[in-house]
C-alpha cells in the first residue's frame, strides 16, 4: 500500500489549513492534519457512536472525514450533513423517535429483571419495529410475488428514507468540510463497495444501501445495482480509511462488539457472545493486520536509512524505500463493553432507557481516552504509527 498514490486530491479545507502554519490543537490533544471518525454497524447499539459523537465535540476535536457500516453510515451521515451546531440535535433527534415506543419505566433491581425487560423490548422491536427506520410487512414475503421488495425481507425501509430527508442537509454534505465515506456489498457480485463524497454525491439510497441487513431489511437499489449491509463483508470501514489516507491521521474507531468478555453461563450469554466474536473478529483482523503491515515498513524504513549513501540511490533501494513509505496513523480505539443483562438482542433493543444509557457510556469512555491520552499525544508530536485502547475494561 502506498497510500499517496491511492488517495484523491485534498478537499479544499485541507489544502487551506496546511498553508496555515498554527497547528490545531483540542483540550487535551495536538490535532494532526486529518481526524477520522469509524463507525461499525450495530444497530440499536448506535446511540454509543451519538455519544462519542457528542463528547468529540465538547473536547474541540474536529472531525475531518467519517466512515460509516450501517447504523455507522446513519451516524455519519447525520455528522457530514449538519453544521457543527446542529449535528447534536439531529442525532438526539434521530434516536428519540427510534427509541420513542419503548419509553422508560420503573425496573426492578437486578441483573436477571433487567435481562428479562431487555428481551421484552427486544421483542416488541420484532413486532412492531422501530419508529422513523423500519415497519413490519402486512404480507409474510413467502406469500409475497418473487422478486419485489416485500419477498425479499421481513420489514419496510422506507421510513428510514423519509427520516434521513429530514435530518440530512445532502446538498452540505456532499461539498461541506467532512469527507463521507460509507460501504455496502452488492449483492450479484459479492463485492463490497464504498461510496465516497470525494468521487460521487451520496443521497439516502447510499445510507440504507450501508444499513440493509438481510433478511430483515429490502435491499437497495443504486444505478441498477443491489445492495446489502456492508457488515456482511466487514463491520469497520478503517481499511477505506487508511487506503487513501493523504496526510498525518487520527482515527477514533468506535468498536460496538468487544473482543475480549467473560465465558458463557446462559443460553442468551452465548448468543450475544457469538455475536460478539463474529463482529469483533473481522474489526480486529483489519487493525491487527493494518498495524503490523506499518510495523514492518517502519522497519525497513530504518533499515534503509542506515544504508551508505552510494547505495541510497541504487534503483531497487528506491523502489523498496517507495513501497514502504507511508504516513503516520494514530489510532485509537473506543470499545462499547455490554452490561451483564445484555443478550444476544442488544443489537435491535431500541429503548429508550438503553439508549441513554448506550449515549453515557459513548461520552465516558470519550473522557476516559481523554484523561490519558499522554501516549496519543506524545505520537502525534513526534510522527509515529499506534494503537490504543485507553478505556476501562
Amino acid at each position: 500500500m502506498t497510500p499517496n498514490s491511492l488517495a484523491p486530491p485534498l478537499p479544499l479545507h485541507h489544502m487551506a489549513r496546511m498553508a496555515d502554519a498554527t497547528p490545531r490543537r483540542a483540550a487535551a490533544l495536538p490535532l494532526p492534519d486529518t481526524v477520522a471518525l469509524v463507525l461499525q454497524g450495530g444497530g440499536a447499539l448506535g446511540s454509543y457512536q451519538a455519544g462519542v459523537i457528542e463528547a468529540l465535540a465538547e473536547a474541540r476535536i474536529e472531525i475531518d472525514w467519517v466512515a460509516g457500516i450501517s447504523i455507522g453510515a446513519v451516524n455519519a451521515a447525520i455528522v457530514a450533513g449538519n453544521p457543527p451546531e446542529r449535528r447534536l440535535a439531529r442525532l438526539q433527534a434521530f434516536w428519540e423517535q427510534a427509541t420513542s415506543t419503548l419509553p422508560s419505566f420503573p425496573i426492578p433491581f437486578g441483573d436477571t429483571a433487567r435481562e428479562m425487560v431487555h428481551e421484552w423490548s427486544a421483542a416488541m422491536v420484532a413486532f412492531t419495529g422501530v419508529p422513523g427506520f423500519f415497519a413490519p410487512r402486512l404480507i409474510p414475503p413467502a406469500l409475497a410475488v418473487p422478486g419485489t421488495p416485500g419477498a425479499l425481507s421481513f420489514y419496510d425501509s422506507a421510513p428510514l428514507a423519509r427520516t434521513l430527508d429530514s435530518l440530512i442537509d445532502w446538498d452540505l454534505l456532499n461539498t461541506g468540510p467532512v469527507r463521507l465515506s460509507v460501504g455496502a456489498v452488492d449483492i450479484e457480485s459479492g463485492n463490497f463497495r464504498y461510496f465516497d463524497t470525494t468521487g460521487e454525491r451520496i443521497d439516502a439510497r447510499h445510507i440504507m444501501a450501508s444499513g440493509a441487513l438481510p433478511p430483515g431489511l429490502p435491499p437497495i437499489e443504486i444505478d441498477g445495482r443491489f445492495y446489502w449491509d456492508g457488515g456482511l463483508v466487514s463491520n469497520t470501514p478503517l481499511t477505506h480509511v487508511l487506503d487513501h489516507q493523504s496526510a498525518e491521521m487520527l482515527v477514533f474507531q468506535v468498536d460496538l462488539f468487544p473482543a475480549a468478555a467473560e465465558m458463557p453461563r446462559t443460553i442468551m450469554d452465548v448468543m450475544a457472545r457469538e455475536k460478539e466474536i463474529r463482529f469483533s473478529s473481522r474489526t480486529r483482523a483489519i487493525s491487527n493486520e493494518r498495524m503490523k503491515l506499518r510495523q514492518e515498513r517502519e522497519a525497513i524504513r530504518t533499515l534503509l536509512a542506515k544504508l551508505p549513501a552510494e547505495l541510497r540511490d541504487d534503483p531497487e533501494v528506491k523502489a523498496l524505500e517507495a513501497q514502504a513509505d507511508e504516513l503516520p496513523v494514530s489510532l485509537v480505539h473506543l470499545i462499547y463493553r455490554a452490561n451483564a443483562w445484555e443478550g444476544g438482542s442488544r443489537d435491535f433493543e431500541f429503548s429508550a432507557r438503553s439508549m441513554r444509557e448506550h449515549w453515557l457510556a459513548g461520552r465516558t469512555a470519550v473522557a476516559e481516552t481523554i484523561a490519558n491520552a499522554q501516549l496519543v499525544a506524545s505520537n502525534i508530536l513526534d510522527g509515529k504509527t499506534a494503537a490504543y485502547d485507553l478505556t476501562h475494561r
